[in-house]
Formats: structure tokens, C-alpha cells, sequence
């Protein structure tokens, strides 16, 4: 099928009027994003907008029309209840979708089988042209490719929809950018489905109080039912891999900062304020105060995603889920398939180091200083008496269970140090429950700052939730002589966990700070205290 390019002219429009009136379909622009148009009264029409965008037929679609008096003369509702009569006058035309119970005249492939239907009054001038052009209500969903970012350009349709429809017709870029705001008056309170630039605040103005649905910030349950246009669990994605990161400015520059140390293979989608203190490639949608303005930039910025070289993640800056910025956080979370990391909000200071060094005897002289510890080790410990964690070690490492049910740490350890591979093995079974116990820990600490004591704290991507970094390094010599001590090893042992670990190089580039502790145990205790005491000075609490 060849896909007709057609301008908005009325000779265009008169053109693509046509096509629709024959069963065709037709890429319009609204205000919000482009549409895919089909007669709405014609079942079969609106069957190939399900095929062309491969969207899946129990997902409703909104119908347009040109003025409020369609509603009553196409007969597409039952009943038009006083409260839809209150927001119509108050916003439309406009970016505001009211479901209503459905007249008989409404295909189940509209409603996807549901008793009520979608209707919206557009105010773009094209979309409003082509609805009286053709005389026709429109069932409309986005003219993309089912799950793919919202198309707000001409452009982005032909990339998705060339050769699968008759005709898309070139309006410019869309002045929202998102899907229009969606409530229902089949519940009582009404319910907001899916937000939009008209917000929350905006709806109860004019009709009291609503709610907002579960679906909105949160995924459908087990099969739950969609009964608006994207509730699906992932929605509005590029093909390069999304995560939020929900938390404070400050903890989402350090926190970008720090991964791109460490993966250049990364980029950040953020606000204007954000792109002069990240290190790494950005995508911005507008200024932190402007959310009309990220709203018309997100869904283009979404598909830049996919354009940047050598990239696998993106890391939004999550919005906060109020007023527009709900809207933002809706599309952003089923982008991202509900991936979210939650950055913490305390002042995690992270103590680490080569084993043998004495980060152990620092974090010892911080705890009976007053300051809040939390250890990787015992995290570790509570991390392997899970059930999951201590299944995936024994299909691994074999049977390295005890006779009580407990795990063999010293088999465990003789094990995973054999060889780099298994060292591998081992962090990555247990390093994600270990962060997840010592998060929890700091989240429930009183104290606004915790020091994270751990040796591995970047083999288990800890690092990446401090605010600051304190290395631990000793001679290596020193170091030798003291596991062997410590633990009982020979030589040879020594040294290959000493191997098994990073290097100095990297501890130096990758800390904040550097202590080393190469003389007697009183000066580097010392050395840590007067350490402790600049933080009290720089921080004035700690």
C-alpha cells in the first residue's frame, strides 16, 4: 500500500474526507498527538486501525468529533449526563476524553466490548477540518506502531505507519504533546483513567470531587481489565531499555554521575537545570518549572532515545505525579515497564577498601563514635539465609548447605575465590539482596546520614547511592601479612583474595577520599577521627 503525504489544505483534506467515508485510514493531527483516524461507526474500518498499529483489540479507542451536538445527532451515547454537559463547557474543545455509556450504535471494536465509550472534541484546526469535511465521527487512537512512543510530528507516523495506511496529513508538530486527559463518569466519584494537560485540580473545579484511577501510577493487576487507552503495563517505549530514578535532584546527579564512571555506555533523560552538572550524554524535555513544556518534548525525546549511538539504558529523571507532572510520570513508568530505582534520601557516606587495609577498625571507631553503620556483611549474612538466594548458590557452587538448612559460608568462600568466574557468579546472586537489606536498613535509620561499611560497595553498585566515597588502602605487603593473620590463611590463599579484588588504581580513582593506613593502629584511627570531625565541620551533621 502506498501512504499518501497530504498537507493541510482543504483540497488535502477533502482528499483524505474521502478515504474515510470509504473505509480508509487516515493519520490526523490533534493538539495532543497525531491520531490514526477510521470511521468509527464502521466495525470493519476500525478492525485494520487495530491491525495497522498491531494493538491489541481489548484496548478501547477514543472517538472524536467536531462539536458537542454530534454527541446527540450520531446517537453515541445513551445518555449524556450533566456532568459531562458541566466539562464540555469548561474544556472543549480540548485535551479532555469523557466516557460516557455508549449508544447502540458504537461497535464493540471501539469499546473493546465494554458498555461505555470515549468521546473528545479536538481543537486542532486540521482534526476539526477533516471532522466536518468528512461529516464522520472518528475513532482515533495514536498513528503509531502499538507501545511505541506517541507520534507529535507528521514524521514520526511515516516512520511508524508508511505503506500500512492510505494517508497522513502534515499539521505540524503538536502543541500538548501528550494523549488527552481521560475520566469516566460511570463511576461515582468520577475517575480520572488517564492523565492529561488538563489536570486533576482543573477537572474538580468544575465538577467536585473525582479520583484517579490505581492503574494510573501503578500496573494493572492479573488480569484486570483496560478500560482506557494506555493502561497497558508497557506503553509509549522506545526499543533502548528506560529506568526512572525517583528521588531529590541532588541524589539523581550523583547517582548518573557515578554509573557513567563506570558504563560510558549510558544517557540521561532530564530537565534543562540537570544537563550542565551530568557527565554523560543527554536528552532534555524542558525546564524543571515548565511541565507544558516537558509534556510537548517527552514523547519526541522518547524516540531521540533510540537514535543515540552505543547507548542501552536511559535514565529518567522521574517527575513528580502531581498536576501535569502526573501525566509525565504516567507516560514515563510504562515506558520504562515500571523499572524504577528509588534513590534514598538520607546522606549514605559509603566506607570501603581493599580487604586486609582496616576498613573494618574504621567503621568500628565511627559506630562507637555515634555514627549510624550499616555492614555489607551483615547484610550478606541475612542475604544468604534466603531461601531464593541460598537455591540459586547450590545450582551454581553445588551443595554448599550445612546439615541445619544454613549455608557453608567458608565452603562458600573457598569456592567462589577459586577462580574470577565464580567470584562473578557469586556477587551476582548475592549482591542485589545485599543492597536491598542495606537500603532498607538506612531508609529505617533515624539518623539523616548512614555510613555504608562495605568492602565490596562497588562490585554491588552500593556506590552509586553515596554521597561520598572514603577508601581504605594499606601497603600490600601489610596487608598479606594481616589476612593471614586474621582469617588463618597461608600465603598462597592471601594472596589470591587479595586478587579476587579491585585494584588500588581503582579504589584512587573512583573514591572521594583516600585514607591509608601504613603505620601503627592509633595514627589511623586517628587519621579517621580527625577524618569524622571534618564531616561534622563541612556538613554539620553527619
Amino acid at each position: 500500500m502506498k501512504t499518501l503525504h497530504l498537507t493541510n489544505t482543504q483540497p488535502d483534506i477533502d482528499i483524505a474526507s474521502a478515504i474515510l467515508r470509504d473505509g480508509g485510514l487516515v493519520a490526523m493531527p490533534t493538539e495532543t498527538v497525531y491520531g490514526l483516524a477510521a470511521n468509527a461507526l464502521d466495525s470493519e474500518a476500525v478492525r485494520r486501525i487495530f491491525e495497522a498499529k498491531g494493538r491489541p483489540m481489548d484496548n478501547p479507542l477514543i472517538v472524536h468529533v467536531a462539536d458537542y451536538a454530534d454527541i446527540e445527532r450520531l446517537r453515541l451515547v445513551s445518555e449524556i449526563p450533566e456532568k459531562a454537559t458541566l466539562l464540555a463547557q469548561a474544556f472543549w474543545p480540548g485535551p479532555l476524553t469523557i466516557i460516557m455509556p455508549k449508544g447502540d450504535v458504537i461497535p464493540d471494536e471501539v469499546s473493546a466490548g465494554l458498555s461505555t465509550v470515549a468521546i473528545r472534541i479536538p481543537s486542532h484546526p486540521d482534526a476539526q477540518n477533516l471532522l466536518k469535511t468528512s461529516g464522520l465521527a472518528l475513532a482515533a487512537p495514536s498513528a503509531n506502531t502499538s507501545g511505541k512512543p506517541s507520534p507529535t510530528t507528521a514524521q514520526h507516523v511515516i516512520d511508524d505507519m508508511e505503506g500500512r495506511i492510505e494517508a497522513v496529513i502534515d499539521g505540524g508538530s503538536c502543541s500538548v504533546g501528550v494523549e488527552s486527559t481521560v475520566i469516566t463518569l460511570a463511576t461515582e466519584p468520577p475517575r480520572i483513567l488517564r492523565p492529561g494537560l488538563i489536570t486533576r485540580e482543573e477537572i474538580e473545579a468544575v465538577i467536585g470531587a473525582i479520583e484517579v484511577d490505581h492503574a494510573v501510577l501503578h500496573q494493572l493487576e492479573n488480569n484486570e481489565k483496560a478500560s482506557s487507552p494506555g493502561m497497558k503495563y508497557k506503553h509509549y517505549a522506545p526499543r533502548t531499555r528506560v529506568v526512572l530514578l525517583r528521588g531529590s535532584d541532588a541524589r539523581y546527579i550523583t547517582y548518573m554521575n557515578r554509573l557513567y564512571a563506570r558504563d560510558p555506555h549510558i544517557a540521561a533523560l532530564c530537565y534543562d537545570e540537570d544537563k550542565p552538572q551530568l557527565d554523560m550524554p543527554c536528552i532534555t524535555i524542558g525546564g524543571m518549572d515548565d511541565e507544558k513544556a516537558q509534556a510537548q518534548a517527552l514523547f519526541d525525546a522518547l524516540r531521540a532515545v533510540d537514535d543515540m549511538k552505543d547507548v542501552h539504558t536511559v535514565y529518567a529523571h522521574c517527575p513528580e505525579a502531581t498536576g501535569v507532572g502526573m501525566a509525565l510520570y504516567n507516560r514515563l513508568i510504562r515506558a520504562a515497564a515500571f523499572e524504577v530505582i528509588d534513590l534514598p534520601e538520607k546522606r549514605i557516606i559509603g566506607l570501603t577498601g581493599q580487604t586486609g587495609a582496616g576498613k573494618s577498625e574504621a567503621a568500628k571507631l565511627l559506630s562507637e563514635s555515634g555514627f549510624p553503620v550499616v555492614s555489607a556483611d551483615e547484610a550478606a549474612r541475612l542475604a544468604v539465609s534466603d531461601s531464593e538466594v541460598k537455591a540459586m548458590l547450590c545450582a551454581a557452587f553445588g551443595d554448599v548447605l550445612l546439615p541445619d538448612g544454613s549455608l557453608n559460608r567458608q565452603l562458600v568462600a573457598k569456592i567462589a575465590f577459586s577462580t574470577p568466574e565464580n567470584t562473578e557468579t557469586l556477587n551476582h546472586i548475592t549482591h542485589p539482596k545485599i543492597r536491598e537489606i542495606m537500603l532498607k536498613q538506612a531508609r529505617e535509620c533515624e539518623h539523616d546520614t548512614v555510613i555504608f561499611d562495605a568492602s565490596q560497595l562497588f562490585e554491588a553498585y552500593e556506590d552509586l547511592f553515596c554521597c561520598r566515597i572514603v577508601g581504605i588502602l594499606a601497603d600490600p605487603t601489610l596487608r598479606k601479612e594481616r589476612i593471614m593473620r586474621r582469617d588463618g590463611l597461608n600465603r598462597e590463599e592471601a594472596e589470591r583474595r587479595m586478587s579476587a579484588q579491585l585494584s588500588e588504581r581503582f579504589f584512587i580513582d573512583h573514591c572521594d577520599d583516600i585514607l591509608y593506613n601504613n603505620g601503627s593502629a592509633d595514627a589511623f584511627l586517628n587519621d579517621v577521627r580527625q577524618y569524622a570531625e571534618r564531616w561534622c565541620a563541612d556538613e554539620r551533621k553527619i
